[in-house]
C-alpha cells in the first residue's frame, strides 16, 4: 500500500503492522522527533504501568530522552545517520489493529458541528456541550441493542464460586465454562431454581432478628441459602448421573434405561422440567454483593463472562463504528429539536422518522449476514439423515 497522502490512513505500513516508526539523525540542535501513531504515547507510571513503547538508538541504549504529547526529544540531539527507533508495546499495537472501521466521538461531535450547526442550516445555534451530552446518550442506548459491543473476561473458578461483575458491567449475555478442546459450554442462569438473599438474617431461638451494639441487623454472610448451593448435588436436580456413580461402574446404556439405576421404577423422568435437564451448570447474579454465583459442578473450571457495556467506560470505547455514524448524526439532531420549545411538530417527527430509519439500517449493516453463509445453511437443510 502507498506511504499516507492525505486519506484518512495516517498511518505508514510499519507503523500498522510492526508498530514501529525510525528517524534519522541529522545532528545540530536537532533533539525532538514527533510520533504519529493512531496510539498515543504512554509514559511509565511507578507501581502502576509500563510504558508502551520503547526507544532504540542504532539498536541500542537511547540515551536520557524524554516524551511529551507523542513526541521524543534527546537531552543531547542524536548524530547524523543515527537511525532512532520508536517501537509500540505487544498490547500497544494489537489495540490500534482494526481500528480504520471505526471513528472517534469527537470526530462526531466535530463533524456534526461542521455540517449541522450555522446559518441557514437545520440547527442555527446550539451549545457544543448540548451535542457532547447527546452523542454520549446515542453511544449509550445504541451500545444496549444496536452496535452489540460484546466484551469477555476469562476467569478460574474460585473456592467461593462466585466472580466478580466486570467494572464496566451493564448486562450480560452468556456465560459458558471452557472444556479440554478449547469448546464453549453454555451455563445456563438458575432462575427459579435459588436465590441470593440481599438480607440473611440471623434470628434468636424465638424467631427475632439479632442486633449488634449498633443496632443493626446481624446478616450471615454468605446466605445459608448460597451456602447449601455451593454444596447441592447438581445431578440430583438435573437426573444425571454424578461421577461418584460413573467411578463404581455406572453403564450408560444399562442402568440409565434398565432397572438398576431407577430402583425397578420406568419413567421417572416423564414430566421433568427441560430446563434442568443439563450437565452444564447454573450461574446467577447477585446485585447487590456484585458477583455472579456459580453451582457445585463448576469448581476449579475455566469460565468466560461475556457482557455489554454502555460504551463510555473508557477512552478506547468512545470509539464508533463507520456504519454507525449516519444513525449517530440523525439521532443527536432529532435530540436536540426535541428537546426545544415551540418547534414544529412536523419537523420533529420527520426527524424521529429519520431517525429510525437509519438506525435500522445500521442495524442490518452491523448484522454481518453474508449470502454464501445463508447458502450453507440452506443445504444443510436439505440433507437426508439416514440411519
Amino acid at each position: 500500500m502507498p506511504n499516507p497522502n492525505g486519506g484518512l490512513i495516517t498511518e505508514t505500513n510499519a507503523q500498522y503492522y510492526s508498530g514501529q516508526q525510525g528517524f534519522i539523525g541529522v545532528g545540530g540542535n536537532t533533539k525532538s522527533f514527533v510520533c504519529n501513531f493512531n496510539t498515543d504515547l504512554a509514559n511509565a507510571v511507578a507501581g502502576a504501568s509500563n510504558a508502551n513503547y520503547t526507544v532504540t538508538v542504532n539498536g541500542g541504549a537511547p540515551g536520557t530522552f524524554t516524551m511529551t504529547n507523542n513526541t521524543i526529544t534527546f537531552s543531547a540531539a542524536p548524530a547524523i545517520n543515527d537511525i532512532i527507533l520508536v517501537t509500540l508495546s505487544v498490547n500497544a499495537l494489537r489495540s490500534n489493529y482494526g481500528g480504520y472501521q471505526y471513528t472517534s466521538l469527537n470526530d462526531i461531535i466535530n463533524n456534526f458541528m461542521v455540517a449541522y450547526v450555522g446559518a441557514g442550516k437545520l440547527i442555527p445555534s446550539v451549545k457544543r456541550t448540548d451535542i457532547i451530552f447527546h452523542a454520549k446518550r446515542g453511544m449509550q442506548e445504541f451500545s444496549y441493542d444496536t452496535l452489540k459491543s460484546i466484551k469477555s473476561q476469562e476467569l478460574t473458578m474460585s473456592p467461593s464460586l462466585t466472580a466478580v461483575i466486570p467494572q464496566d458491567y451493564v448486562n450480560y449475555v452468556r456465560l459458558s465454562w471452557i472444556d479440554a478442546s478449547g469448546v464453549k459450554r453454555i451455563i445456563y442462569p438458575n432462575n427459579n431454581l435459588t436465590i441470593n438473599p440481599a438480607e440473611p438474617i440471623i434470628q434468636d431461638n424465638t424467631g427475632l432478628p439479632i442486633q449488634d451494639a449498633f443496632g443493626e441487623n446481624i446478616e450471615s454472610d454468605p446466605p445459608e441459602t448460597v451456602q447449601k448451593w455451593r454444596k447441592a448435588d447438581t445431578s440430583r436436580i438435573s437426573g444425571t448421573p454424578n461421577s461418584t456413580q460413573l467411578n463404581e461402574g455406572f453403564d450408560f446404556n444399562r442402568d440409565y434405561w434398565g432397572d438398576s439405576f431407577w430402583g425397578g421404577v420406568n419413567g421417572q423422568r416423564y414430566g421433568i422440567d427441560p430446563k434442568i435437564t443439563q450437565t452444564n451448570g447454573w450461574f446467577g447474579v447477585d446485585e447487590v454483593r456484585g458477583v455472579f454465583t456459580f453451582s457445585s459442578n463448576l469448581k476449579d473450571v475455566l469460565i468466560t463472562i461475556e457482557y455489554i457495556s454502555d460504551g463510555l467506560a473508557y477512552d478506547l470505547d468512545t470509539r464508533v463504528p463507520k456504519m454507525v455514524e449516519d444513525a449517530m448524526y440523525s439521532h443527536i439532531s432529532h435530540a436536540i429539536i426535541a428537546s426545544r420549545i415551540n418547534q414544529p411538530e412536523y419537523v420533529v417527527s420527520r426527524l424521529k422518522r429519520e431517525r429510525s430509519a437509519k438506525l435500522r439500517n445500521a442495524k442490518i449493516r452491523l448484522s454481518n449476514i453474508k449470502l454464501g453463509e445463508i447458502v450453507q445453511v440452506m443445504r444443510g437443510k436439505s440433507k437426508w439423515i439416514k440411519s
